[in-house]
């Protein structure tokens, strides 16, 4: 499924990178890591593909004491680094093992796995904004981090907060060792099935990481027509308490840290005396749309009549080609599931890829 653009053009620099978005800007473009989380339509796309290539990364000074500060480029394999990252003793994104892309792509969603995600360890991105020739340092701070979102992200149906391109990125992780411990998260000890005080290596917790996404299709296996996805094509809906209590108790709901309010800033000079009560907001609610899924009458494997593209045998939440499948077809299967979820439930699922050229 997918066909290919107009241009492409291989940045394997940080130059080479500026040098052809420089070429790029006001026109259609799009930036191409591992591609693992895209879809592409079946018309070619009328613009220039630049795909990132430049990798490698190195601990660099600034962290603070217990810490190693790394700096990654762009283009960089995201588990290549993080089985590095474990081999050093270092502490922050083995539970992020076998998630396929780039180390450029992870805050573009804020992707995380198993109680880990990106914005527990991002320091900084080094950003290209659209239309500019030059790089900037950005805090992490600055990003919109949230869950499976930043401001970079291209939602589907809307365009980002800031459209930028990062050159590469700095993560603060903690110095652990390779010896065994305890597992402080407790999301990660119950998805890995370990008590409070079972001692495991971060190189047993890879392995165990793993061993779920092999089980569930998400580590990429040519032989297993399974793994052909966008990985997951839904994000887990966040909705109000309410809402969630509405659902079967079977269905699984995590509830999300409120988030902090902001301070309130007055000018003495014309301040009455008065502080306005904060504006009640209702506590969310993150629901597991693969079980939304399923419960709707759409099994493991499920697959409309003469498509090539159907639900993963192994997890719900993924849309697989079986082989020759379309875009369309993929986008067909993904109405479908969309429908059947709000009809059943009430609740729209939108789509975690990045879309180019697929309407859904």
């Amino acid at each position: 499924m997918g066909v290919g653009a107009a241009r492409m053009v291989e940045a394997h620099t940080r130059d080479e990178l500026l040098a052809a978005l420089g070429d790029a800007w006001g026109e259609d473009w799009f930036v191409l890591g591992g591609g693992s989380n895209l879809l592409a339509g079946d018309e070619p796309f009328d613009g220039t593909v630049i795909r990132i290539l430049a990798t490698g990364y190195e601990a660099v000074p600034g962290a603070a004491d217990g810490y190693q500060r790394v700096a990654i480029e762009a283009g960089q394999n995201w588990d290549e680094f993080v089985a590095w990252t474990v081999a050093q003793g270092l502490q922050g994104v083995e539970a992020m093992s076998g998630i396929p892309g780039t180390a450029g792509a992870a805050p573009i969603q804020n992707v995380g796995a198993y109680g880990q995600e990106i914005v527990q360890t991002l320091v900084s991105v080094d950003l290209i904004d659209d239309g500019t020739d030059q790089i900037v340092t950005v805090p992490a701070g600055d990003l919109g981090l949230g869950p499976r979102t930043s401001d970079l992200k291209r939602h589907y149906g809307s365009v980002p907060e800031r459209s930028a391109v990062i050159a590469g990125i700095v993560l603060d992780l903690r110095v652990a060792g390779t010896d065994p411990r305890p597992v402080g998260d407790e999301r990660i000890r119950t998805a890995l099935r370990l008590d409070e005080t079972d001692a495991v290596t971060l190189a047993d917790v890879r392995e165990r990481v793993l061993q779920i996404r092999r089980s569930k299709g998400m580590v990429l296996d040519p032989a297993d027509a399974d793994t052909r996805s966008a990985g997951s094509f839904f994000n887990n809906p966040i909705v109000a308490d309410h809402v969630a209590r509405t659902l079967p108790d079977a269905c699984p709901a995590f509830p999300l840290e409120p988030a902090a309010e902001e301070a309130q800033v007055f000018d003495l000079a014309t301040w009455d005396g008065q502080v306005a009560s904060p504006a009640e907001t209702p506590d969310f609610v993150k629901v597991s749309a693969a079980w939304l899924i399923e419960n709707s009458g759409l099994p493991k494997g499920f697959a409309l009549p003469g498509s090539r593209a159907s639900l993963s045998t192994k997890h719900t939440l993924a849309l697989t080609n079986r082989g020759g499948a379309s875009a369309e077809e993929i986008a067909e299967l993904a109405r479908f599931v969309r429908t059947r979820v709000a009809a059943e439930y009430g609740i729209e699922l939108m789509p975690e890829p990045v879309f180019v050229g697929v309407e859904l």
